[in-house]
C-alpha cells in the first residue's frame, strides 16, 4: 500500500515539475521586448509631403475684412492707445490717422523708440500687418510690449478699422485665385487615337495641339 502511495506521489510531483517547466518556457517565448523609444513610430507629416492650406493674400483678407470686428479687436489696444481725433497720447501714441503716416514720427511729440524710428517708410497695409503680427520682429528693440495678433483675419479687421479712423487709404486690389494646373486630357477625349497595330507611333489628331498653359498673372 505504501509503495502504491509513493508511486502516485512521485507521478504527481513529476507532473507538477513538467507543468512548471512549460509555464516558464511559454513565458520566456512570449515575453515582449520594450522598444528603445516608447510609443508607436509615426511617419513625419512633412516627409509625407502633406502641406497645409496656402495662406490667403493680405489684399484678399482686407477686402473681406469688417471694420466693426476690427473695433472689437481694438479693445485689446485701448488700455495703451486712444484713437479719437485729437486724443491724448498714453502709454502708446494716439492712433487717429496712423495709416499712411511716417513710421515712428509725429503723434504730438510721442517718444517713439529708436528701433521703430529706424524702420523708415510709411505705415502701409503690408507693414502694419507685419507690425501687428509681431512688433518685436518688425522692430527689434521696440518699447511695444504687445505680443501680436496670430489671426490673419483679426489683423485684417483691425487694419481696416484703423484705416477708417482718419486715413481712408484705398485698399489694394484682391489677388486672383491661382489658376489650376492644366489637366492632362482624359483618356479617349481630345487625345490622339491609340496607335494601330503595326504602326511605329500614333500621330497626333489633325489640327490638335497641346492645351496652352494658363497665363501666369
Amino acid at each position: 500500500m505504501d509503495d502504491r502511495n509513493n508511486t502516485i506521489a512521485g507521478w504527481a510531483l513529476f507532473a507538477g515539475i513538467c507543468a512548471l517547466g512549460l509555464t516558464i518556457g511559454t513565458g520566456m517565448l512570449g515575453a515582449s521586448h520594450a522598444p528603445e523609444k516608447p510609443g508607436f513610430p509615426i511617419e513625419d507629416a512633412e516627409a509625407g509631403g502633406g502641406g497645409g492650406a496656402a495662406a490667403v493674400p493680405l489684399p484678399n483678407l482686407l477686402a473681406a475684412a469688417d471694420p466693426a470686428k476690427g473695433e472689437a479687436v481694438f479693445a485689446k489696444c485701448a488700455a495703451c492707445h486712444t484713437i479719437n481725433q485729437g486724443g491724448a497720447n498714453g502709454i502708446g501714441p494716439n492712433l487717429y490717422g496712423t495709416m499712411g503716416e511716417a513710421i515712428g514720427q509725429g503723434k504730438g511729440g510721442f517718444a517713439f523708440s529708436d528701433a521703430l524710428k529706424s524702420v523708415g517708410g510709411n505705415w502701409d497695409f503690408e507693414k502694419m500687418d507685419h507690425w501687428l503680427t509681431s512688433p518685436r520682429k518688425f522692430a527689434a528693440g521696440t518699447k511695444m510690449s504687445f505680443a501680436g495678433l496670430s489671426s490673419p483675419e483679426d489683423r485684417a479687421n483691425l487694419i481696416v478699422y484703423l484705416n477708417a479712423q482718419g486715413s481712408n487709404l484705398p485698399l489694394p486690389a484682391p489677388e486672383a485665385a491661382p489658376a489650376a494646373d492644366a489637366a492632362a486630357p482624359a483618356e479617349g477625349k481630345d487625345g490622339a487615337a491609340p496607335a494601330a497595330e503595326g504602326d511605329k507611333a500614333a500621330a497626333p489628331a489633325e489640327g490638335a495641339a497641346p492645351a496652352p498653359a494658363e497665363a501666369k498673372k
